[in-house]
C-alpha cells in the first residue's frame, strides 16, 4: 500500500486547511485538493487512508458529470494548475480539483431517506426529524415513507453541526432560496439514490453544499455524494432495527468505540489492518457505482 498524503505544501499560495481538504486561494479561483486524512468524532487521525483522497476526487467528478447540474468544477488537470503544482504532479494528480469561487451558502442541506443516526435520536425522543413529523412506529435504518429535507447549521471546526428546522434556515436565508435549496438538494439525493439501488449500494443520507456565483447563480460546489458526506449502505446486508454495515467511516467509528480513546484527547494511531479495510471500502464504493478504480 502507498503512503497516505497527509498534508500538501505549495510555496507562495494562500491555503487553508480543512479536516480533510487543503484549499489554495488563486484569486477568482480555487484548488481543491482532498489529502488522505480522515476524522472522526471531530478528531483527524494521526495516520491517513492511503488513496482516499483520489476516491473522494473521483467520486465527486462522477457524480457532477452524471447529474448534470450546475456546479463548480473547472478542471481535474494538473496541467491547468500553476507551476508550483504542476511541478509536484505526483502529490497532485487525480485528487485535485480547480473550482470557481462562490459565496457559500452557511447551511448543510442534508437529504434523508432512512432512519439513522442524530435523525434516529431525534426521532426516539420527540418523533420527528428537524422539525418535521414521522409515522410511529419506525425502527432504526428503517426507509422513510419519502425522502426528508433536513438542514443544519454549519459548525465551527472541532464542533458538531446542529440541525435546525426549515423555518429557521428560512429566516437564515430567505424563504424563496430555502425552498430552491430543498428542491434541488431532494431531487439530487433522489435520483443518484435510485442510480446507486442499481448497483447495489443504499445511500441512506447525504450532505451537499451549495455557493453562489457574483452573477447570483447558485451551484453544486465541495464534495458530492462521496463515503465522506453520505451514507452508504451495501443492500445485500442491510437490515431493518440497527445500524447497518456501510462504506463510509462509520466502520472506523465502530473500531474506535472498541478501543479506551475517551474521544477528548488526541486519538490512537490506526493500525494496519483497520487502514487497509477502510481504504477497501471507499474503493468498493467507487468501483461499485462507476466501474472503475481510483
Amino acid at each position: 500500500m502507498t503512503a497516505a498524503v497527509l498534508q500538501t505544501e505549495v510555496p507562495g499560495i494562500p491555503c487553508r486547511r480543512g479536516k480533510v481538504r487543503d484549499v489554495y486561494d488563486l484569486g477568482e479561483q480555487l484548488a481543491i485538493v482532498v489529502t488522505d486524512r480522515i476524522s472522526a468524532f471531530d478528531w483527524v487521525m494521526p495516520n491517513g487512508i492511503p488513496g482516499k483522497g483520489r476516491v473522494l476526487t473521483a467520486m465527486t467528478k462522477f457524480w457532477l458529470a452524471w447529474l448534470g447540474v450546475p456546479n463548480h468544477l473547472l478542471s481535474d488537470d494538473v496541467a491547468d494548475l500553476p507551476e508550483p503544482f504542476r511541478a509536484q504532479r505526483d502529490v497532485f494528480e487525480g485528487r485535485t480539483m480547480l473550482v470557481r469561487k462562490t459565496t457559500v451558502i452557511p447551511v448543510e442541506c442534508v437529504a434523508r431517506g432512512y432512519l439513522l443516526g442524530s435523525g434516529w435520536k431525534e426521532y426516539r425522543q420527540a418523533g420527528t426529524v428537524c422539525g418535521i413529523t414521522l409515522p410511529a412506529d419506525l425502527r432504526e435504518a428503517e426507509k422513510l415513507p419519502e425522502p426528508i429535507f433536513t438542514p443544519a447549521t454549519k459548525a465551527e471546526e472541532g464542533l458538531h453541526d446542529e440541525n435546525i428546522s426549515f423555518d429557521a434556515m428560512a429566516r437564515a436565508v430567505g424563504k424563496d432560496l430555502a425552498a430552491d435549496l430543498r428542491d434541488r438538494t431532494l431531487d439530487v439525493y433522489k435520483r443518484a439514490a435510485a442510480f446507486a439501488a442499481g448497483r447495489g449500494i443504499i445511500i441512506a443520507d447525504t450532505k451537499l453544499e451549495w455557493g453562489t456565483l457574483p452573477s447570483g447563480e447558485l451551484i453544486l460546489i465541495d464534495e458530492v455524494l462521496t463515503p465522506d458526506s453520505s451514507r452508504f449502505w451495501p443492500a445485500e446486508s442491510y437490515r431493518v432495527g440497527g445500524s447497518p454495515p456501510s462504506f463510509d467511516k462509520q466502520f472506523l467509528r465502530n473500531w474506535l468505540e472498541t478501543t479506551a480513546w475517551d474521544k477528548n484527547s488526541p486519538p490512537p494511531p490506526l493500525p494496519p489492518d483497520i487502514v487497509e479495510q477502510t481504504a477497501a471500502k471507499y474503493q468498493e464504493a467507487l468501483e461499485r457505482l462507476t466501474g472503475v478504480r481510483g
